[in-house]
């Protein structure tokens, strides 16, 4: 075959490829996941091979696609180091990460071990903070952003979406009771962060409950300080699932009424463009976006147990 595939097609298989994920691929090519199965059965008509297996949440190479892959990785490596030699990256082996505390202590830091046994050559370096630190002087080379994607001279990829529930210690709750008015008499533990001002009127609509005049509140401006503030059971938060899932998964934590809203912020990656090329960014991107997914999966499950049966979608107020 003297005519090569459309170069589309081929670098939707290389991303599929390389995170054995339609999704992944999606996200990082910032298209639809119609859109990479589209280009990949558009490249599998032209080859006249089946490249992927098709299975329930996941896809993996064929032999044909196992033996593609090298060749497709290798061409499009070799252009991507003809752009570099205009950007060239000081620091291959050593990868500067800025992200929030909170994300940092209670996600990233406990999975990074597996992160450095699958790419030893690559060094972290976190440098956590609330802020959106300058890339321009320094050596920092991504950050994970919790807004709204929207950051001047830079490119951001949605890496995950959040949601507010209430959350508090199961201690606190008695279920044969009404949880209404128990709610009512707890302690308030509110976030000062930006996405959260203002945000009680429409969280006591959707509760259906008025919380006490002069109710008790702790005001904290870090989200590892009020989920340890809610397991030593000081009251009821709305808090990101991000940061709670597991807590609910292991019963420390509960939902005590089946209402959410949308978080108004989302998780992304942030850099300049030239740097989502750097071949270490793109190692820990495919892989953060991997480990990433258990939230995903915990958040369907989440939802189908304790919202299922209302009228709203996972984006909007019950």
């Amino acid at each position: 075959m003297k005519r090569l595939p459309p170069l589309k097609a081929l670098l939707a298989f290389r991303h599929a490829a390389e995170a054995q994920s339609f999704k992944i691929a999606a996200e990082q090519l910032n298209v639809t996941q119609a859109a990479i199965s589209q280009q990949i059965k558009t490249l599998e008509q032209q080859l006249g091979q089946v490249l992927f297996r098709r299975l329930t949440r996941a896809v993996e190479l064929t032999p044909e696609g196992q033996q593609l892959l090298p060749y497709v990785s290798k061409g499009f490596a070799t252009l991507e180091e003809g752009v570099a030699q205009l950007a060239e990256d000081p620091h291959p082996d050593r990868l500067t990460l800025s992200t929030l505390p909170s994300f940092a202590a209670r996600w990233l830091v406990p999975r990074l071990g597996n992160f450095q046994e699958q790419a030893p050559q690559i060094n972290i370096h976190l440098s956590p903070g609330l802020q959106l630190v300058s890339f321009e002087g320094n050596e920092l080379d991504l950050a994970i952003r919790f807004g709204r994607g929207d950051y001047p001279g830079l490119s951001s990829r949605l890496l995950l979406k959040d949601y507010l529930i209430p959350v508090c210690h199961p201690g606190l709750i008695n279920q044969e009771q009404p949880v209404p008015a128990q709610l009512e008499q707890l302690a308030v533990i509110s976030d000062e962060a930006p996405d959260m001002q203002m945000l009680w009127p429409d969280i006591e609509q959707a509760l259906g409950v008025r919380f006490r005049e002069g109710a008790s509140r702790l005001h904290v401006s870090d989200s590892t300080m009020l989920v340890e503030a809610l397991l030593s059971g000081q009251g009821l938060a709305m808090l990101r699932f991000s940061l709670a899932y597991d807590l609910l998964e292991r019963g420390l934590l509960i939902c005590p009424m089946p209402v959410y809203l949308r978080s108004v912020f989302d998780f992304y990656l942030v850099a300049p463009e030239q740097h989502f090329q750097r071949p270490k960014v793109r190692t820990f991107e495919n892989w953060l976006r991997r480990e990433i997914q258990v939230i995903d999966r915990s958040w369907e499950q989440f939802y189908q147990t304790h919202f299922a049966g209302l009228s709203s979608t996972p984006d909007q107020l019950p």
